[in-house]
């Protein structure tokens, strides 16, 4: 979210920043943001003018009757609710306008850092320092999906009998390897780097989506929780609306209705103000209202989704919180091992084969929370921590800085580790750790308080990938592969794995 102060104060440097980001027609955008930002402001003077005039009228109507001037006593009462209409009709502008800008606002992406390169697409992403290990030449270099199959412990085509494609069941000893992995991850960020493991939902509401920048302009890629968004909430709320009902008389004709609105499909909330405009008797209608003011109806009318990375829950832990600036003294630091769920809506032909882009994978995700002039250097120590665990388990990988048209969304920078994948005889992204600054924060309302001053400002919120764990299986699988077709455990791996157990796809 921005800062509409710094888009009025310095317009021209959102055009630029937004023209490098890849938006077309963005000194239009900027006209029309601005265009918005003056029409709220003058609507909120015209409410405020009109108040206060109907705030004098109203004691000149007392001094008026003291007087027993009644003829001027009822010109002002005339005034008075003269200008309750123009306060209401300034209130329904700025609600109006207000909305129109915050929408507007809110569909913007985050300017780049002035160090990051300009680009339109991965192509214009920069090698940042010099790769590490030794890529992998000669010997065997099966694609994983073969080398899984072969195995007997990979399975596509049962995945896509029961859920479709972009799904794969792990069997046996890879499964293993699978959760070897992702448990070794979070013990290297929990134990070596300090992270604070947490174990968060994996359902969030519109809010949360928002506060991260999935919404709104990513719908497409998130999966809706529907059957919980729609028909259980509905069921509930309709369950609990007919049960505040039962000492209530209805007639056949209510009866009829509340079928009609249940069948109709209405939401929880459409379906008591539905029902309150029926004849409904008065008993009815003060338990609809009841149930519509009630501080749980909440929870019937937000929509949920899956998260598609624990970059939801970790960040919005602490959305709308005023820190202290000893609590930010050393950065907070979250990690989480969840699964991850994406619709991969804009991905279509892309690796269509394989583990690489599935629609529900695991991830180790860190988050950490900072003060502003921290956040830099947080950005590299995240970095480092994601680094380390390819290294432990000898991974060769290099370090991308993204480009300005391949960042995304709420990101102001970005690095992107890639991981040597000997099939495909290149480096394939394995971990994305980005600085948001204020970005995601002003969306959440964020914000920390320094000793000893009054006002607040919004903390720098940074995640990243330590690291993808399907995509740490597949290059652990296309790196260790030997001659005789099983994979050999890596030497960090092998703890974790059933005593004596060195191999995945035969004997140990």
């Amino acid at each position: 979210m921005h800062d509409i102060r710094a888009i009025r104060d310095n317009p021209a440097a959102f055009v630029s920043g937004w023209s490098s980001r890849g938006v077309e027609g963005a000194q239009g955008l900027v006209d029309e943001i601005l265009t918005l930002d003056t029409a709220l402001r003058a609507a909120q003077t015209a409410g405020q003018t009109a108040l206060a005039k109907r705030n004098e009228s109203s004691k000149l109507i007392g001094a008026a009757m003291g007087k027993k001037d009644l003829v001027e006593a009822e010109r002002l009462k005339g005034e008075v609710e003269s200008l309750k209409g123009e306060i209401a009709a300034a209130e329904a502008e700025e609600a109006r306008v207000g909305k129109a800008l915050r929408d507007l606002l809110a569909a913007q992406k985050s300017l780049a850092a002035d160090d990051v390169p300009d680009g339109e697409d991965e192509a214009g992403n920069v090698l940042w320092g010099q790769p590490w290990g030794t890529p992998r030449e000669g010997g065997p270099s099966k694609d994983h999906a073969d080398l899984g199959e072969a195995m007997g412990l990979l399975d596509f085509e049962a995945a896509a009998k029961m859920s479709g494609s972009r799904f794969a069941v792990l069997k046996g000893g890879l499964a293993r390897l699978e959760r070897a992995i992702g448990q070794f991850m979070l013990d290297v960020q929990t134990g070596e780097h300090g992270y604070l493991e947490v174990n968060p939902p994996y359902l969030v509401r519109d809010e949360a989506m928002f506060g991260t920048g999935q919404l709104p302009k990513f719908e497409e890629d998130l999966f809706a929780a529907t059957g919980f968004d729609h028909v259980a909430r509905l069921h509930a709320y309709v369950g609990e609306a007919l049960g505040a009902l039962r000492d209530c008389e209805l007639s056949e004709e209510d009866m009829r209705t509340r079928d009609a609105l249940v069948e109709e499909g209405a939401d929880g909330e459409d379906f008591l103000r539905g029902a309150k405009e029926t004849s409904f008797t008065m008993e009815a209608h003060n338990r609809f209202d009841s149930l519509l003011s009630k501080e749980g109806a909440e929870d019937y009318a937000n929509r949920h989704f899956l998260i598609p990375t624990a970059e939801v829950s970790l960040t919005n832990l602490v959305r709308e919180q005023i820190l202290s600036e000893d609590e930010l003294a050393t950065p907070i630091r979250f990690t989480a091992l969840t699964p991850c769920f994406r619709a991969e809506a804009g991905s279509a032909g892309r690796d269509t084969r394989g583990l690489i882009r599935q629609h529900q994978f695991h991830k180790v995700e860190l988050v950490s929370i900072t003060r502003p002039e921290d956040s830099e250097a947080e950005h590299e120590r995240m970095v480092r921590c994601a680094e380390v665990v390819l290294e432990k388990l000898n991974l060769p990988y290099r370090r991308m800085l993204l480009c300005k048209g391949d960042m995304g969304f709420s990101a102001k920078k970005t690095f992107d580790l890639e991981v040597w994948l000997p099939s495909q005889g290149t480096y394939r992204e394995i971990s994305s750790c980005s600085n948001c600054g204020d970005f995601q924060a002003r969306r959440m309302d964020a914000r920390f308080k320094r000793a000893g001053e009054k006002k607040t400002e919004f903390v720098h919120t940074l995640n990243g990938s330590g690291l993808a764990v399907g995509r740490t299986l597949v290059a652990v699988m296309e790196n260790y592969q030997e001659a005789d077709g099983r994979i050999r455990v890596p030497e960090a791996l092998v703890p974790y794995m059933p005593k004596g157990m060195t191999h995945v796809g035969g004997p140990g």
